[in-house]
């Protein structure tokens, strides 16, 4: 019984790594249409630490699955502050917009 309650939770755990990643997707969409719906800082910061926490689930933990999981958030903040800085960038350039 416990053997299938531990596969429950893996499922579950990868089935909300990619509802997580999912969640990204309306921030992405935002930008990619000009609003700027992202905080810079925020991202850089979260950015940062789920590279840190990647690097723990690589060279630590050592887990596959949580190395997926968390490396599918990490491209999903890389996405949005570039998409973000882009942007930011292109504001800069054309205030009129």
């Amino acid at each position: 019984m416990e053997k299938y309650i531990i596969y429950a939770i893996t499922f579950l755990y990868s089935i909300g790594g990619l509802v997580t990643f999912a969640g990204f997707f309306p921030t992405m969409k935002d930008l990619w249409k000009g609003k700027p719906s992202a905080n810079i800082h925020t991202y850089i910061i979260w950015g940062a630490t789920t590279f840190v926490t990647s690097l723990y689930a690589i060279f630590v933990v050592k887990d596959l699955l949580f190395s997926l999981v968390i490396n599918l958030q990490l491209a999903a903040c890389i996405i949005v502050l570039i998409l973000r800085l882009r942007l930011k960038v292109r504001n800069l350039k054309n205030p009129s917009k």
